[in-house]
């Protein structure tokens, strides 16, 4: 059983890895908008959307970023729960 400390470290430690997910998608919104708006302003419909390329190539890292996350902490203590049960076994 963790202690209340420890607990505490754990969801500091989480809430910090989401607000960075959060930022993470906020200026890659922003960015995301602002290439947009420079291809509109500078052409539009009439020439080729290059914004598609860094839209699509960064949405990897945010999707990467997102799964790390929300999902990776899952994964990674369940791999953790496995191993300290594989541990304790050899011990005896």
């Amino acid at each position: 059983m963790a202690s209340d400390e420890e607990l505490r470290t754990k969801a500091r430690k989480r809430a910090e890895e989401k607000i960075a997910f959060y930022a993470h998608l906020s200026i890659y919104i922003v960015a995301n908008i602002f290439l947009v708006a420079i291809w509109w302003f500078t052409g539009g419909f009439g020439t080729f959307p290059w914004f598609i390329f860094p839209l699509f190539g960064w949405a990897i890292g945010v999707v990467a970023h997102f799964i790390v996350t929300f999902k990776g902490t899952n994964i990674a203590e369940k791999m953790t729960e496995k191993e300290y049960e594989r541990l304790k076994k050899q011990e005896n």
